[in-house]
């Protein structure tokens, strides 16, 4: 047997397609209740098809109470009536029922958090929807647990695609793969998993934070530190520190240990205007600094508030940098210089680049990045000495 998926449905999804033949066999077969369903491998096989794609069709037929599967020893066809004549119609149903969720003509959002930064993203995905004529299905994962959750109960829908702004992890998640082996359409955000061809969409973290640190030398700024929330597998902050590292290196500046400082604890987005300890330790012990870059807005602004308390002035005695340019920046005691990310041109980006995909376009995946620009306000101090 030589299946044309392509031709019968083709923007239905794969696994369904197989889900379809599996039953078409089952009726041509004449199976019985309690009779063996050709295994995922034979499948495979059979379909030239992924075992993973053969494993989600049986799954799907699993879930509609078609077929049972025990472990190690297969997979059976249920107790569902006399021979198999009833398949017919269960076939029919399982393409009526996918051909309905695709009249929705919804796409998925799956987020990590809310903030002021997140929420403008959300906004201008949902815009950019629109024109198109899509609903968006808005999701907040709390853990990589949810986000693998919403990303199945995504894919068991019928959704017609996904813009996922990850959690933080090192690599691409089983879920994301699934989806990928599906071919369903998915773009990721602010993220970028190097060692799997996935299309994604992100601000240019590095270019940003190394122009800067250019910014604060050409201030005449030599003594710049750098204090962020940790890494933590988390590619945006990675390539931030990479930029101010290089910047540094670039123009013969120490690259100094003691000016480095990742937090052992999250700076809470809720309490940055307070006394922070692990920031005043910071300052305290590198008196000689002249100017800090941040890692984005909250640890800028905590930082900020910090020095302040401590007798600091900002920027007289330390300049401070953030990147992110989030509302409250602009309304700090000292007005926040920092990087803007446009989230605007992201959304875009991303929503174009997704409805390539749902067009069925062929071409490789594609990694864009949105150029960044530095908002200049009143927290750095100008040396006088130029490069």
């Amino acid at each position: 047997m030589n299946p044309d998926f392509s031709s019968k449905h083709p923007k239905q999804q794969l696994y369904l397609q197989v889900a379809e033949k599996v039953i078409e066999m089952i009726d041509q077969r004449n199976l019985q209740p309690h009779e063996p369903v050709p295994s995922e491998g034979e499948l495979a096989k059979l379909f030239g098809v992924s075992r993973m794609t053969s494993k989600l069709a049986l799954e799907k037929l699993a879930e509609q109470g078609l077929v049972y599967r025990l472990p190690r020893r297969g997979t059976f066809l249920a107790d569902k009536g006399e021979g198999g004549a009833i398949f017919r119609n269960d076939s029919a149903n399982l393409v009526t029922t996918a051909a309905e969720k695709k009249k929705n003509k919804q796409i998925a959002l799956i987020m990590p958090h809310m903030s002021d930064y997140t929420s403008r993203i959300i906004l201008a995905i949902e815009q950019e929807l629109q024109k198109h004529d899509f609903d968006m299905i808005l999701k907040i994962s709390k853990s990589k647990d949810d986000e693998d959750r919403y990303l199945q109960r995504l894919m068991e829908f019928g959704i017609e695609g996904v813009i996922l702004f990850p959690q933080g992890r090192k690599t691409c998640s089983d879920q994301m793969l699934r989806i990928k082996l599906e071919q369903i359409p998915i773009v990721i955000i602010d993220r970028i998993f190097r060692e799997v061809q996935i299309d994604c969409v992100y601000h240019d973290h590095y270019l940003g934070s190394y122009e800067m640190a250019k910014y604060l030398i050409a201030k005449g700024h030599r003594e710049i530190g750098y204090t962020s929330n940790a890494i933590e597998n988390i590619t945006s902050r990675e390539e931030r520190y990479q930029g101010y590292i290089q910047a540094l290196l670039d123009h013969g500046i120490p690259v100094k240990k003691d000016y480095i400082h990742f937090r052992d604890e999250p700076c809470d987005s809720n309490r940055v205007n307070e006394m922070d300890q692990e920031q005043m330790q910071f300052i305290s012990n590198n008196s000689e600094m002249t100017a800090v870059m941040c890692g984005d807005d909250h640890v800028a602004i905590s930082t900020l508030f910090t020095a302040l308390q401590m007798g600091i002035s900002v920027p007289e005695q330390l300049s401070i940098a953030g990147f992110s340019n989030i509302k409250l920046s602009a309304f700090t005691p000292v007005p926040l210089t920092t990087v803007r990310q446009d989230t605007e041109r992201l959304a875009r980006s991303a929503v174009e680049l997704l409805m390539k995909r749902v067009n069925l376009s062929k071409e490789k995946h594609l990694t864009i990045k949105i150029k960044t620009e530095i908002i200049e306000r009143k927290s750095v101090l100008d040396k006088g000495v130029s490069l």
